[in-house]
């Protein structure tokens, strides 16, 4: 097998080392290595984290490969420096069964760009009356973990109830998409001024604080994991932190959007704008970022949500809810956070890569960049700044937020067990 070494790299940040890569693992980190017998990287004082893991990916296939498939949301996945990602199961078919789950694994096992954990549907076809197939997922090749009706809320407390209690036999998670579906029709963007002035459909914070208070209650009471997705208001934050000092096995996830973009640009009436949640306040904002650095937000998660032109480029109230994201969500991260003081890399790494890989147990991921690990890694330049060009993105669909805007960082190399996905800011 090869080798690899990384010279110079700030290991979370710290002071320059050499870490040595030998065919699947790193066999050593240190200052001054040998470089016998292997190809030198040069680091240069560039930021080494271990492989990224995204807990909340969208990768469309089956059903809406126009949007997105398992290899291009992989290659997209590699490079933003990602080595796992969770693909939810809102597919066409739904990823409600074994045979779903394990054709979504196998793509991922040939893509090899980076791995693919799917995420199984809670209740058939998501429609919230029947629980889905969670055992037989479990036992499956695909080794299912996490369970999600993500782009629907599992808005019957009974079915939340089972669900939870079914997963606890094999320490599963719930990842629940939290919206009341009935405070949210016909909504179009954030309750609130804006909302009054441009005379859109208000989506009230209480549709999802609502369901978060649900279910950590449920959770205390069957004692089981909940995660909640995409967490976007100021009051869901102060209940997942009451949650947590009960002691209740509740995590939580921010999308890298909802740290940085708020309500006030949908005035532009730009489609690009129009996710699940929506966009909300800049006092929403800060109290994501202050609870991402507090703890008690877990994780960054992505919520990638291709589209195609089609379905994005039309009427605000016609287009579909969504934007990509793993392909500059460490740059947003890093605008947000690093560079404002909240998190440290070290705190990055453990956001983005250990939490999420606890959380949905993905075996060789989220480990320390020490000597017998796996040696899957991110190397970024943390000095760059550059402005977002959709038109290079690995990914089938360009419906990012970001386009034209200058963001601080790049990955320019991936590597998934040994193997250089991404070099010099290039796919293999």
């Amino acid at each position: 097998m090869s080798k690899t070494l990384i010279r110079g790299a700030k290991v979370l940040g710290g002071e320059p080392q050499d870490v040595l890569i030998d065919g699947t693992v790193i066999e050593a980190v240190g200052p001054n290595l040998s470089a016998d017998g292997a190809e030198v990287v040069e680091a240069d004082g560039k930021v080494l984290l271990p492989g990224l893991v995204d807990l909340h990916t969208h990768l469309r296939e089956p059903g809406r490969e126009d949007s997105e498939t398992v290899l291009t949301g992989t290659r997209a996945a590699a490079s933003g420096g990602y080595t796992n990602v969770f693909a939810m199961a809102n597919t066409f078919p739904v990823a409600d069964t074994a045979g779903v789950v394990e054709q979504v694994w196998r793509l991922g096992q040939e893509s090899g760009y980076c791995d693919v954990q799917p995420i199984g549907a809670v209740t058939v076809g998501l429609e919230g009356a029947k629980l889905a197939e969670l055992g037989a997922m479990h036992e499956s090749a695909a080794g299912v973990t996490v369970f999600s009706d993500d782009g629907k809320c599992v808005h019957d407390a009974v079915i939340m109830r089972r669900a939870l209690e079914y997963v606890k036999a094999f320490n599963g998670v719930v990842a629940q998409h939290a919206q009341e579906p009935r405070l949210t029709e016909g909504a179009q963007m954030n309750e609130g001024v804006v909302s009054a002035e441009l005379g859109l459909g208000g989506w009230p914070a209480v549709a999802e604080e609502s369901v978060i208070a649900r279910d950590v209650l449920l959770a205390e009471h069957v004692g089981s994991r909940v995660h909640i997705c995409h967490l976007s208001t100021a009051g869901s934050v102060e209940i997942v932190r009451w949650a947590k000092s009960r002691g209740i096995d509740v995590t939580a996830e921010v999308t890298p959007h909802h740290l940085l973009l708020t309500d006030e640009l949908v005035r532009s009436y730009n489609p690009v704008y129009k996710v699940n949640p929506p966009l909300r306040t800049e006092r929403d904002v800060m109290a994501l970022r202050e609870a991402l650095a507090d703890g008690t937000i877990d994780i960054v998660a992505t919520d990638h949500a291709p589209h195609p032109h089609e379905d994005k480029d039309c009427e605000w109230a016609a287009a579909a809810m969504g934007m990509v994201g793993l392909e500059t969500a460490l740059s947003v991260v890093q605008e947000t956070m690093v560079d404002t003081g909240l998190l440290d890399w070290a705190g990055v790494a453990d956001r983005m890569s250990f939490k999420p890989a606890q959380i949905g147990q993905a075996t060789g991921h989220g480990r320390p960049v020490s000597a017998g690990e796996p040696a899957n890694l991110t190397l970024v330049e943390a000095a760059y700044r550059g402005q977002v060009d959709p038109a290079g993105f690995a990914s089938r669909s360009r419906n990012t937020p970001y386009e034209g805007r200058e963001l601080p960082g790049r990955v320019t190399h991936t590597w998934l067990r040994g193997k250089a996905t991404l070099v010099d800011g290039k796919l293999t």
